[in-house]
């Protein structure tokens, strides 16, 4: 009796790492031993309290009762996309409906880009820290991430001069996460020139992921693309955060007026084509949100902002511990000064383990793993965040030791 040999997988899932998700099953392991996990690894409103603004329920509700629950459009239903480029206008870019895509979430929208004008072998600058779905996308799609520097020193504000060292002939895009994930940073107007005009200069296509762009505490960030609006711009926003619905899997993208961009544009609808659509009644949500009321952000960001002090503030009391003050998002990126031979990851496990207490180490976004970076999400109420941050305080001062 022959025995059947094992299915091998493709070599792409061995580049692939998602660290976010990656740690949670670390985190189930302390669970079945009996300990408590406070999962602090993944920026999702819902699962801290936050709800949905009942406008957006309501609209997506009689959606399905009025029957729209077959595909759409691959591009996603015209109100629905009318409704984006309006808000791009309200906000001061003129976008046609026809260069905007709905897609399920941003993450799709930012694959589909990624896929349509990166080939294997291309490059694609990515900051460090990054969110690690550029990374894992680049994996599949056999592309290489070209890190550059964003400087805690300098309230995470890109290292322009480090960014352009990294450019070489293979270089093809710029991904711009501003507001930021993971370190809460808002970039300074000049830096945002200074990352167009690099594009430009190197005719780059700049991804712009302004997901985070009403969640800033001073109030919205403006689009990159109001800065220069024949720029190669795809802007990308959803659902997810700042209206509070990050399982519908709604967002969009609007690809800049610029002609040289026509070509990507038609790739990613093709592309978009071959999925079919976007969940279909979530796309009225995108319609609720964007022409209805939005008071509830400017709650949600005074909540945010509460928090943001207070974390930051008891994580800068903690000896070996420093963490620059976020302006926008519900990240933080403290950074802990390891001692000889231990890694970020060393640091987070352990930490895990003995506390419960569930972060994402720095070099899953792209740090250098010595250097001691982690991420915190910090949208628990304030009372639970100041028994964690206790018990990270304790916990750092023994392992310190």
């Amino acid at each position: 009796m022959s025995v059947a040999s094992e299915i091998r997988t493709a070599r792409r899932v061995d580049r692939f790492s998602y660290a976010i998700r990656n740690i949670v099953t670390e985190a189930r392991k302390v669970e079945a031993a009996g300990t408590r996990v406070r999962y602090l690894n993944i920026g999702d409103p819902i699962q801290f309290g936050f709800a949905t603004p009942p406008h957006l329920i309501d609209a997506v509700a009689r959606a399905m009762r009025d029957g729209h629950n077959g595909y759409t459009a691959s591009a996603g239903i015209v109100e629905a996309r009318e409704a984006v480029a309006a808000d791009f206008e309200a906000r001061g870019i003129v976008v046609d409906p026809d260069r905007v895509l709905i897609t399920s979430g941003t993450s799709e929208g930012l694959e589909l880009a990624l896929t349509a004008i990166v080939d294997d072998g291309d490059a694609v600058l990515v900051p460090s820290p990054t969110y690690p779905l550029y990374t894992a996308v680049l994996a599949k799609i056999g592309a290489e991430p070209q890190y550059y520097r964003t400087d805690h020193t300098n309230d995470w504000q890109p290292d322009l001069a480090h960014l352009r060292s990294q450019i070489t002939a293979r270089t093809r895009v710029l991904v711009v996460i501003d507001p930021n994930n993971p370190t809460g940073a808002i970039y300074a107007d000049g830096v945002r020139r200074e990352l167009i005009a690099i594009a430009e200069e190197h005719s780059l296509v700049i991804l712009a992921d302004e997901v985070y762009g009403d969640l800033a505490y001073d109030g919205p960030v403006a689009p990159l693309a109001t800065l220069d609006p024949d720029a190669p711009i795809i802007s990308y926003s959803s659902l997810s955060k700042a209206y509070l619905a990050p399982g519908w899997r709604a967002g969009w993208m609007a690809v800049g007026r610029t002609p040289r961009l026509d070509a990507s544009l038609a790739a990613i609808k093709k592309l978009a084509d071959g999925r079919l659509c976007s969940p279909g009644p979530m796309q009225y949500g995108v319609i609720a949100a964007l022409t209805g009321d939005r008071s509830h952000q400017a709650t949600f960001c005074q909540q945010l902002q509460q928090r943001a002090e207070l974390t930051t503030t008891r994580l800068n009391a903690i000896d070996g511990i420093s963490c620059v003050s976020p302006r926008g998002a519900f990240y933080a990126m403290p950074k802990v000064t390891l001692p000889a031979g231990r890694s970020d990851a060393d640091y987070v496990h352990a930490l895990l383990r003995a506390t419960g207490i569930l972060c994402v180490y720095g070099s899953g976004f792209g740090t250098t793993a010595g250097d001691g970076f982690f991420r915190v999400v910090f949208l628990a109420p304030p009372d639970e965040l100041r028994h964690i941050y206790d018990d990270i305080a304790s916990f750092t001062r023994d392992y310190l030791l």
